[in-house]
């Protein structure tokens, strides 16, 4: 067989191979299709919110508090007392302060399922990957990853279908541990002040 016949022969192989599916990705109907743009839109209305919630933890221990959320890339879990948890994202970072055992933890908003919720144009297609979608009267709820980095965890964003609402969230890291999150008492719009979102280090009292 010459050059040419082996060409052809290659592009034909090429063009009766279908493309390989993206092995993380849901296998979702037209109505699913639909349904997630809506959703997408529903959630990009959403630029800031305040709220009760309950959190309960991979070791099954709930603690309560307020949140409010600021999009693009703003957030604070503010935890009831006597609780020693704090969680601030701004500035690009997620810093996570335990008092009790005086231990501070920031880690890239980027390298968190969570940055997928606080983004400036919240997406579930292209750079992020829906891996499951579930569709059911009373709750939907849609489990989403980095395309490029389904390593680096999950976010299960949990909705009331009817009227469409956001009522909590659930977050699986890379070592596979999850935290959800479940909101009451929300409300959306408002302005908040800027130092709601700047994380304080409480032993340097130049800190903004």
């Amino acid at each position: 067989m010459n050059r040419r016949a082996l060409l052809l022969s290659a592009l034909a192989l090429t063009l009766a191979t279908p493309a390989l599916a993206d092995p993380h990705a849901a296998v979702l109907s037209d109505a699913d299709q639909a349904a997630l743009t809506h959703i997408q839109t529903y959630l990009n209305s959403i630029r800031t919110l305040k709220a009760r919630f309950l959190q309960t933890a991979p070791t099954g221990k709930t603690e309560q508090g307020t949140v409010w959320l600021e999009r693009p890339g703003r957030m604070r879990f503010a935890y009831d007392p006597p609780s020693p948890l704090l969680l601030v994202a701004g500035r690009g970072t997620v810093v996570f302060r335990d008092a009790k055992l005086d231990q501070t933890t920031d880690i890239p908003l980027t390298q968190t399922p969570l940055g997928l919720l606080l983004r400036d144009n919240v997406t579930l297609t292209g750079d992020v990957t829906v891996t499951n979608f579930v569709r059911e009267p009373d709750q939907l709820q849609i489990t989403a990853v980095k395309t490029a980095a389904p390593g680096d965890g999950s976010l299960t964003l949990i909705l009331n279908p009817q009227p469409l609402a956001l009522v909590g969230w659930s977050v699986v890291d890379a070592q596979g541990q999850e935290t959800r999150i479940r909101l009451s008492d929300l409300a959306l719009g408002g302005t908040y002040p800027d130092n709601l979102f700047i994380y304080t280090d409480p032993s340097d009292a130049n800190s903004p």
